[in-house]
């Protein structure tokens, strides 16, 4: 169970060892201008492979619970599904329910662990093995593994590298598990973090807040939800930005080396690449070319 590009190296690792009944994902859905129907990357993968997909709006809804009845699953692996699994799934496999989750356990449980992470300004994050059971990531673990956030690290960079770790991982730790030579341990309470879904509005850079703290939310939110401010009464995304010392009044606009900037409550944001409304992704400096930025 997987629907985005995250899950799809866990797909086709499992697939090349173990027989795959059926794999479970999102509906497709509507994306881009022409608001075409697109389907996850999970699908488009297991279709390649030969596997047999369903997608159910409520997996909850009887016809998908009579399916996964009828595959008879041994183990079902999730990763990033979006959807909760109930009783009823989670009781099905003899083996149980395995999540691949993209946190330390216990912080950061909830549907954005990596974007939360970074957004914390934590220094490594990483991947957790565990089974699933009725409360948010809340389950026993069975393996971890760690990776560093390096300073320029965004929300795409990190899912890059731990889709792989987690197919790795996962890989490592199903045979001794299968095996009863690896036992699941209770997670710890202490430390335990929330990371909620995000939304669209969460990519609103106030500028009453430090520009560090600006920095990493521009970092956490590439590529989605991404991030804005209001610049003549549209929506100015900014695909990049970091901070430098300096003193302005919040949200004034300043050049910094041939890049615009905006004060802060604490230094100053360096917009490195933007997007006015209207057009394509653009260099800072570029974007200063016969604008009058400065308020």
């Amino acid at each position: 169970m997987g629907s985005p590009d995250f899950a799809v190296p866990s797909l086709k690792a499992l697939a090349a060892v173990y027989p795959i009944v059926g794999v479970v994902t999102q509906p497709d859905r509507e994306a881009g201008r022409g608001r075409k129907l697109v389907a996850p990357p999970v699908k488009k993968a297991a279709l390649e492979l030969g596997l047999p997909v369903i997608q159910p709006e409520k997996l909850r809804a009887a016809e998908a619970l009579a399916q996964l009845q009828e595959w008879a699953p041994d183990l079902i692996v999730v990763t990033a599904f979006g959807q909760i699994l109930r009783s009823a799934v989670l009781d099905l496999p003899r083996f149980g329910c395995v999540n691949v989750h993209g946190s330390l356990l216990p912080r950061w449980r909830g549907a954005a662990p990596i974007q939360a992470a970074i957004l914390a300004g934590d220094r490594e994050t990483g991947i957790t093995i565990m089974m699933m059971e009725a409360g948010v990531d809340t389950g026993p673990m069975l393996a971890q593994r760690s990776i560093p956030i390096g300073a320029d690290d965004t929300a795409r960079s990190i899912f890059e590298k731990m889709s792989a770790l987690g197919a790795e991982l996962l890989m490592e730790t199903l045979p001794p598990y299968l095996s009863g030579t690896l036992q699941p341990k209770p997670q710890p309470e202490e430390g335990a973090t929330y990371a909620p879904m995000l939304k669209k509005g969460d990519g609103l850079l106030d500028f009453t807040h430090p520009a560090e703290e600006l920095a990493r939310r521009v970092r956490a939110f590439h590529p989605w939800p991404g991030t804005y401010f209001e610049w003549q009464g549209a929506a100015m995304k900014v695909h990049a930005a970091h901070a430098v010392e300096g003193h302005a009044v919040v949200g004034e606009h300043l050049i910094h080396q041939k890049f615009p900037a905006v004060g802060t409550a604490g230094g100053l944001l360096v917009l490195d690449v933007v997007q006015p409304a209207g057009k394509k992704p653009m260099p800072g400096s570029a974007f200063l070319a016969g604008t009058e930025w400065r308020n």
